[in-house]
């Protein structure tokens, strides 16, 4: 335990450290559709499930450093749920951790460019409810990596506050439960910068 203890002080000190040297933190909440081939087009092991569909909001974050090189993270999730096969209640959720390259396109604009890893979480609602040492749970989950790539244009209403569109796409690792193991997320996000020279 004290071990632990050590470990949760010291990746604090190196996050507090890395956010005192950046340049530019964003912060972003946004509404986006998700896109999936069909059901009809699974092949092979794929179910014919399409997992595309229903409005998805999400939630994002990035440090930049020199250079408008940075760090980036974000989630995404289905709003409600959704009905699989005709009879199971699901809800994705998509998580990603980037690499991200942000360049200035003058006083009012900037792109976003970047690259990662992440999961998929696919939590599969039953009528009864799981306990363990952990807590108490009305759903069972299954669980994939996937590699993420995406992009955006910033656009600053303000100083300080910006409207994205963007788009992502998500490759996700024996994503059986649906008809591919692709699927690509379009929307706008409303954000916030955090520039320290201000």
């Amino acid at each position: 335990m004290k071990k632990l203890g050590l470990l949760a002080v010291g990746a604090s000190i190196l996050f507090m450290a890395t956010v005192a040297g950046a340049q530019q933190i964003d912060v972003g909440f946004g509404v986006n559709a998700l896109t999936s081939p069909s059901a009809s087009s699974a092949t092979g092991n794929y179910s014919p499930q399409m997992m595309g569909g229903g409005a998805y909001p999400s939630f994002s974050g990035d440090i930049l450093f020199k250079h408008q090189l940075g760090i980036q993270g974000e989630v995404a999730w289905r709003a409600r749920q959704n009905i699989g096969f005709g009879f199971q209640p699901y809800r994705p959720i998509l998580y990603d951790f980037n690499g991200i390259w942000a360049p200035r396109l003058g006083k009012r604009a900037a792109a976003e460019v970047m690259g990662g890893f992440g999961g998929e979480s696919i939590r599969f609602y039953t009528p009864f409810v799981n306990c363990s040492f952990s807590g108490c749970t009305d759903y069972v989950s299954s669980q994939h990596l996937l590699g993420h790539v995406g992009g955006g244009l910033k656009f600053y209403v303000t100083h300080s506050i910006f409207v994205r569109p963007e788009v992502h796409a998500y490759f996700i690792r024996n994503n059986y439960e649906f008809s591919s193991p692709r699927a690509f997320r379009e929307g706008v996000s409303i954000g916030y910068t955090f520039r320290p020279e201000d």
